[in-house]
């Protein structure tokens, strides 16, 4: 009885969700080329991170070496665009990181997936909303924070602001309103934004070439020790030196590990790409180029930019929470600053609509899954918005606006994001080496060219041939012990997937996750102990990358599936695996207080999915047939279509 009960509590952890094929009349008219995807990453990408969050990280974490941070995070973007661009192939409905773990993983991954990316969503839109209330404080004058600063100033814990911000709780309340009232997200508003923000960074980058001063990547303690006496910075780390020990690279390469770290929320928003495979023209080659495209744009707007302000102003002059029209006013133009200041207010409006739209679509898809409260996917009748996932959503975003510094949230979301993106780079590693197709995975037929249809043919004929043969009484006589084992990790008798070479790479895949978030722990935190060569850490670095290199190499042996599809991620497995391991290595330079903090998030998704959850989405499950996509995900849901 115990091992039945345990048995079926197992199964519903991994209980994956049927997809029906949507009908022709639901499904979305392709109309996106790739242009209007290009345009729809960069808009969604760059906002808070170009404007504000650069200056907070040049200032207290990597100083001029904030370029080398961006590049880092770029790269370790473009690892999981990759891996977004094939989830968007094998499931083209699914619309979604959380229903594509959802159908591929099961239901814990799924809940995994889509808890965290709830968090980076609601605080994203915090982030961005204080972000708002900052650069309008800067255009006219600093007003509203010295009028809040002496009026409301909280004498709080230093994770907390000086001041409440009321304005980004306004911002975040109104546009709660407006999504209530049935608002659509808009292309053409989209593309308009996303032009502006364009060219009000290229003045910048421009300007700031114009106005630059190379000396200012070659400062030395002499430049700026008469600047260490003034108020304490409160986006400073926790260093004797606030101000790093001058050069190019101030803080050294711990500083810039834990700026890349933060920077990776800028690049936030290209996997909205990903999900728009049945909107777009031509999906094989205008999603995964999009994704490249817009990665690329928003790397040279993030190089160039970092770049321009730390060579106008000594990153040790920079205004954190305003950093470029301030830079303009030390630089003496003026006027500029203004330009700035509105070229900012379009692009972080622009990106905080297209965040506050993408929220509520996930909270209802879950909440109507019964992974959360169902009573969050409540339709309102007279707009058909889900009122209850808007309401509650912006209430939360808008509380931590109030109440939060920008810097601490921006690694808050980074934590969740990169948490939520391994799952599905995890995924996609599995996925191409199972013995299924994507279509076993979702109930629709899949219309193949000819030539690939017969040569899918005769790959279920060998996989039933294969089946046959291994079922065989022969299999299980004495000779079939440890040698055989290990012969088919190494040397596969099928040169297709099978139920046996499916189980192989998920455990080792599974062990592959382990001993990468080992390594990643030693060398983040005892990285100059490895590389002097510590006798017991170097010992265990070595043999961890043993392990690695061989558990790797059995996975790289064992067949893949051959399912046509119009885009997958090269250089397998390989690739995935590094883009694990940059990822977890970047989650492991976040302090303790973020890690902290999203514990007990964590926490208060797991008492909810298996106090609430799990028996709810049972329940759904038996009593009610597959959903199709847009019964889940584009019913009467702002911002699921594109005006």
């Amino acid at each position: 009885m115990p091992h039945q009960y345990v048995r079926q509590f197992g199964q519903r952890l991994v209980h994956r969700r049927p997809l029906e094929a949507r009908a022709e009349s639901e499904s979305p008219e392709a109309h996106l080329n790739t242009l209007d995807l290009v345009s729809l990453g960069v808009g969604r990408t760059l906002g808070a991170g170009v404007y504000i969050l650069v200056g907070a990280v040049a200032k207290v974490r990597a100083g001029p070496a904030t370029v080398i941070c961006f590049l880092v995070a770029g790269l370790s973007c473009v690892l999981s665009g990759l891996c977004y661009a094939e989830f968007g192939a094998r499931v083209p409905g699914s619309s979604s990181a959380y229903l594509y773990s959802y159908i591929t993983m099961g239901q814990l991954c799924a809940f995994i997936t889509g808890w965290n990316l709830i968090l980076s969503l609601v605080i994203g839109t915090a982030c961005i909303a204080r972000g708002w209330s900052s650069a309008l404080d800067s255009l006219i004058g600093n007003h509203i924070s010295q009028g809040l600063q002496g009026t409301l100033s909280l004498q709080v814990p230093y994770f907390l602001p000086t001041y409440a911000d009321f304005v980004a709780l306004g911002l975040v309340l109104l546009l709660t309103g407006v999504l209530v009232l049935g608002a659509r997200e808009s292309t053409l508003v989209n593309k308009v934004f996303t032009v502006i923000n364009l060219l009000v960074l290229s003045f910048i980058i421009l300007s700031g070439f114009i106005k630059g001063d190379l000396r200012n990547w070659e400062l030395t303690e002499q430049d700026y020790k008469p600047n260490t006496s003034g108020s304490p910075d409160t986006y400073s780390l926790e260093r004797l030196d606030p101000l790093g020990s001058g050069g190019f690279m101030p803080f050294g390469f711990e500083g810039i590990l834990h700026g890349a770290a933060t920077c990776f929320y800028a690049f936030l928003g290209f996997d909205s790409i990903a999900t728009r495979g049945e909107e777009a023209l031509n999906p094989q080659h205008s999603i995964p180029f999009s994704i490249m495209i817009s990665l690329f744009i928003c790397f040279l707007a993030y190089f160039g930019v970092s770049a321009a302000l730390t060579l106008m102003v000594p990153y040790y002059q920079i205004q954190p929470k305003s950093p470029l029209p301030q830079a303009f006013l030390l630089v003496g133009w003026n006027p500029a600053r203004y330009v700035v200041a509105i070229g900012t207010l379009c692009a972080l409006t622009s990106s905080l609509l297209g965040t506050m739209f993408t929220m509520p679509r996930l909270i209802y898809a879950m909440a109507e899954d019964g992974l959360i409260f169902r009573g969050l996917a409540r339709i309102y009748d007279r707009t058909g918005t889900p009122i209850m996932a808007i309401m509650a959503s912006g209430n939360i975003a808008a509380v931590m606006a109030l109440l939060f510094e920008f810097m601490d949230l921006v690694d808050l979301v980074s934590v969740g994001t990169l948490l939520a993106y391994s799952l599905v780079v995890f995924a996609v590693l599995v996925l191409s080496n199972h013995p299924l197709p994507s279509c076993c995975f979702l109930n629709v037929p899949v219309h193949l060219p000819d030539q690939i249809l017969s040569k899918k043919e005769k790959t279920e004929d060998k996989i039933e041939m294969k089946s046959e043969v291994e079922g065989s009484p022969l299999n299980y006589g004495p000779e079939a012990g440890t040698s055989n084992i290990l012969k088919s990790l190494w040397f596969p008798t099928s040169t297709i997937p099978t139920r046996k070479s499916g189980q192989i790479v998920y455990g080792c895949a599974s062990l592959l996750v382990l001993l990468l978030t080992i390594l990643s722990l030693i060398l983040a935190q005892w990285p100059s102990q490895v590389f002097s060569g510590d006798p017991v850490l170097t010992t265990v670095a070595v043999l961890l990358l043993l392990l690695i290199t061989g558990v790797t190499v059995i996975i790289w042996r064992q067949p893949q599936n051959p399912t046509y599809l119009y885009f997958k991620v090269p250089a397998l497995p390989v690739l995935p695996l590094v883009s694990i391991f940059v990822n977890v290595y970047l989650m492991m330079q976040m302090a303790s207080g973020t890690w902290a903090l999203f514990g007990i998030w964590e926490a208060i998704g797991f008492v909810m999915y298996f106090g609430y959850g799990i028996r709810h989405s049972l329940e759904n499950n038996e009593q009610q047939p597959p959903a199709s996509t847009s019964q889940t995900l584009d019913k009467d849901i702002p911002g699921a279509g594109s005006s």
